[in-house]
């Protein structure tokens, strides 16, 4: 049986045993923080400024939360206005065509995909998927099971966020939220 002064002793050694968040890790500028922003946007938005590698989600009243982000390669990122009309948790992930044809020897051995939660997928821990109108874009807000790479751009595309955040605020990102990216 278990009592309070074993329950109380357990908890702090696994508090202790515990590493640092992913944001702990972070330059401090990536870290989340409530930032101004433009008076006149609305609350609910997500805006993607790419040159700076960050992401804003509107509170409203000119403030916003602000995440650092990880970006594709030069060339290989969306620009302009999407929605978000799917998530997910612990998202599969499978290469498409056009990643195996450009870069083989990296996506090829992975035609076939990988579950959520392996450790090589990298859609991390939750993904948004934006649809231009109706159509798919294959272009995603996901985590990212390398943290380090916040404030970098390489790979195929899309934005990732550490796992930590992405899960932070996949709840606040309902279904048909817009997604600017510039």
């Amino acid at each position: 049986m278990i009592n309070r002064r074993t329950f109380v002793a357990s908890a702090t050694a696994s508090l202790l045993a515990t590493p640092a968040l992913t944001s702990t890790r972070l330059p401090r500028k990536f870290r989340p923080q409530e930032v101004d922003v433009n008076p006149e946007l609305p609350a609910g938005q997500i805006h993607v400024i790419k040159e700076n590698f960050y992401l804003y989600w509107t509170l409203g009243d000119g403030r916003a939360r602000r995440y650092g982000i990880a970006l594709g390669a030069q060339g290989r990122n969306y620009t302009g206005v999407l929605t978000i009309r799917r998530k997910a948790e612990w998202p599969s992930w499978t290469p498409t065509q056009n990643m195996i044809r450009l870069e083989p020897e990296l996506y090829g051995p992975y035609r076939a995909g990988l579950p959520g939660g392996h450790p090589r997928n990298p859609m991390g821990a939750r993904a948004l998927y934006l649809y231009d109108g109706g159509r798919d874009t294959y272009y995603r807000i996901h985590g990212t099971p390398d943290p380090d790479s916040i404030g970098q751009s390489y790979s195929s595309s899309c934005v990732r966020l550490t796992n930590d955040h992405v899960a932070e605020l996949y709840d606040m990102f309902p279904v048909n939220t817009q997604v600017f990216i510039f």
